[in-house]
């Protein structure tokens, strides 16, 4: 029963693989399933039985996006270790899993089938708003800890994660840069942590 289910789970990563190839190539509106197949090496049937349509297809695409994002680490608030210490943790993470070259081949797929589809656009910003909340809470934990300003916190946060992305991804996405060297994360990571600390720390 394994072994079926195992070839099954291989067929489907070929599946969204191929897609991501094709769209990246093609763009989202010009793709087809059967392009998809094709370079899936799977016949159409199986794409269907995978993914019902080319959007349900693209919304895993962004889901798989997303779920990186998420997976950035544990960001709960810590009070007995400074905040330096516990950002740079969490935004070393955020810069190293937005300068993967995975990672950015997902983006550039979502980004350029959003462009032309006001819809998609809604749902991926929405998508987004929700994965990147895990900063937000802790900058309101340590708001509670009497530590930071009282600033707005989603605010604070999406200004420190535009920070590491005007170095680590808008670049790369729009310019074809090469990702950061570790050298060059490390810099973007301290200079973010000292303008958010100098200007929201107490």
């Amino acid at each position: 029963m394994t072994a079926p289910q195992r070839l099954t789970d291989r067929k489907r990563d070929a599946i969204i693989q191929a897609a991501i190839v094709e769209f990246r190539a093609n763009g989202f509106d010009i793709t087809s399933m059967d392009k998809i197949a094709a370079t899936a090496g799977v016949s159409k049937r199986t794409v269907y039985n995978h993914f019902p349509s080319k959007e349900e297809l693209f919304a895993e695409i962004l889901n798989q996006l997303w779920t990186r994002v998420t997976a950035e680490l544990d960001t709960s608030y810590r009070p007995e270790l400074s905040l330096r210490e516990q950002m740079r943790r969490m935004l070393m993470a955020k810069v190293q899993m937005i300068g993967d070259e995975n990672f950015l081949d997902l983006a550039r797929v979502a980004i350029a089938a959003t462009i032309h589809s006001q819809e998609r656009a809604q749902d991926m910003i929405a998508r987004m708003g929700k994965r990147e909340e895990g900063l937000t809470v802790w900058i309101r934990a340590a708001q509670a800890d009497g530590r930071l300003k009282p600033v707005d916190p989603e605010f604070a946060a999406q200004q420190v994660q535009g920070m590491l992305k005007s170095f680590a991804f808008w670049p790369q996405i729009s310019m074809g840069q090469p990702s950061l060297s570790p050298e060059m994360q490390t810099t973007v990571v301290e200079s973010a942590l000292d303008m958010f600390l100098a200007c929201y720390q107490l």
